[in-house]
């Protein structure tokens, strides 16, 4: 079975962007060692862009192949004039709003995204399925959350966009690892405990 892995950057006050969401302020520690990093184990959450830009789209994918996202999250992308913003991926988009994809490799998801997960995950072979933001999906999606990917920044915003935004039960998960780096990033991993 695939796991649906929640991969986000968080301030340590459990915020993932500020009130509008703009996550801008993590940049300024992306450096070299959180980079080479990021690289070697999760080349494939940087948008195809990004990736050409940074001359690293040849890597593989390492860890997901299928990337599932929601509306707000995809509007920066088409701010951009990127409609196709995971190319490297099967592209999942969750919206109401959105009645037809602006683009042939994107699929709108307008039903109960809950049961699309399912209908992924039981998906035989295959890498993972990277939950790309934003919070109310992930609210939405959290029974269904396998595993936690959290880019803990050294930053206190105060509020924000927090990482889980709709009502949803409590839920447990067990601490796998944790990496430090030098700049104060930690990046920690958990599994669901079932």
């Amino acid at each position: 079975m695939r796991k649906l892995t929640y991969y986000i950057a968080v301030s340590i006050d459990g915020f993932i962007g500020g009130p509008a969401g703009d996550a801008t302020c993590f940049l300024p520690f992306v450096d070299e060692e959180l980079f080479a990093y990021l690289k070697a184990n999760y080349p494939e959450t940087m948008p195809t862009n990004g990736r050409q830009a940074l001359g690293i789209d040849d890597l593989e994918n390492q860890r997901f192949d299928t990337v599932i996202q929601g509306r707000a999250s995809y509007d920066v992308a088409l701010e951009m004039g990127v409609t196709s913003p995971y190319a490297h991926m099967r592209q999942y988009v969750v919206s109401r709003s959105i009645k037809e994809s602006p683009d042939p490799a994107v699929e709108i998801v307008s039903g109960d995204v809950a049961e699309k997960v399912r209908e992924l995950k039981a998906e035989e072979g295959g890498l993972g399925i990277y939950l790309c933001g934003g919070a109310d999906l992930a609210g939405q999606l959290t029974e269904e959350i396998d595993e936690l990917v959290i880019k803990t920044y050294p930053l206190v915003l105060r509020s924000g966009m927090p990482m889980f935004a709709a009502d949803c039960d409590i839920s447990e998960f067990t601490l796998e690892s944790v990496k430090a780096f030098g700049n104060g990033v930690l990046v920690r991993k958990y599994t669901r405990k079932r």
